[in-house]
């Protein structure tokens, strides 16, 4: 689910093109092999259907809003953040400013980032983008993302180098939005067993007994780098990752965000790969960290 404003920007494209869209640059690409949108402001993906043709037969083109992610259909006006796609939380996770005062989950979701490369594969099969921000975020830290996106999966690489000379603590996420039929009737399959810290509960520490279903308000980080499987019941997605020991998995039930009207709120979930107070990255001078996460479509059941 994406704004209907952006569907018609992405199925008016034949390949790729940058555009406009509430305020904010975007590149969109509509190519044999799918469709992708990214935003310029935050490097943040914010729109991924892949697409095969051959399997499709003579099927009709992709329809943007059966697509992976999703966007909230109003978002806020610049210079504030869009809710949706997939946020680059960085150089911290939520609240966790060395001084406490810094913006939530980071500068990099807000800030302007500058494409530097968009290259196809050898085959036009998919494709893969380079971006850095238009500005420096850190006095110590510098960050970059890759996004590879084809016919099969999606994949979203944040790679933080340390340019100063003292030790720094980061945290950080992938915060994916996923696009779901029901919240409520989501089942997020490989966290049994995993213990998890409950924000809701003041961070109370507790262990996954079964597979996680939504059934309201979810605000957990869970100590775990296993790839999960988030089911909907129409779909099925196999969600990896690397560089990262903290699972969190976010949705605010029925006490929505301002930008998020009630008949969106329950046709998203959050399932972010995340570098947390759980396993924060202490990097050295000359250090490097890659934060990733990889979505593909995963088995149906037996």
């Amino acid at each position: 689910m994406i704004p209907d404003t952006l569907a018609d920007l992405i199925a008016a494209t034949d390949g790729q093109r940058e555009a406009t869209w509430e305020g904010r640059r975007v590149l969109l690409i509509n190519a044999e092999w799918g469709q992708l949108a990214l935003s310029l402001q935050g490097a943040q993906v914010l729109h991924f259907l892949p697409f095969d043709r051959e399997a499709a037969g003579g099927r009709p083109a992709p329809d943007p809003q059966d697509g992976w992610l999703w966007v909230t259909p109003t978002p806020q006006a610049l210079p504030g953040a869009i809710r949706g796609g997939i946020p680059l939380c960085w150089p911290w996770f939520a609240d966790e400013s060395p001084d406490g005062q810094g913006p939530m989950h980071g500068p990099a979701r807000t800030a302007e980032w500058r494409l530097d490369a968009v290259d196809e594969d050898l085959s036009g099969n998919g494709v893969e983008i380079h971006l850095s921000p238009q500005e420096r975020l850190h006095d110590e830290l510098t960050p970059n993302a890759v996004i590879h996106a084809n016919a099969q999966r999606l994949s979203v690489e944040l790679f933080t180098r340390h340019t100063g000379t003292t030790p720094v603590k980061l945290t950080g996420a992938l915060h994916t939005y996923f696009a779901v039929a029901d919240t409520h009737r989501c089942r997020v399959e490989g966290l049994a067993g995993a213990r998890y810290l409950d924000k809701l509960e003041r961070f109370a520490e507790k262990q996954q007994q079964g597979e996680l279903g939504v059934r309201g308000a979810l605000d957990r980080i869970y100590q775990s780098n296993r790839p999960v499987v988030l089911d909907d019941g129409q779909r099925r997605l196999l969600i990896t990752k690397q560089g990262s020991d903290s699972t969190v998995v976010w949705h605010p039930g029925e006490s929505l965000p301002g930008d998020t009207p009630a008949d969106a709120g329950q046709r998203f979930l959050c399932v972010e790969a995340a570098c947390t107070r759980v396993d924060p990255v202490w990097l050295v001078p000359d250090g490097q960290h890659l934060l990733a996460t990889t979505i593909v479509k995963a088995p149906d059941h037996d």
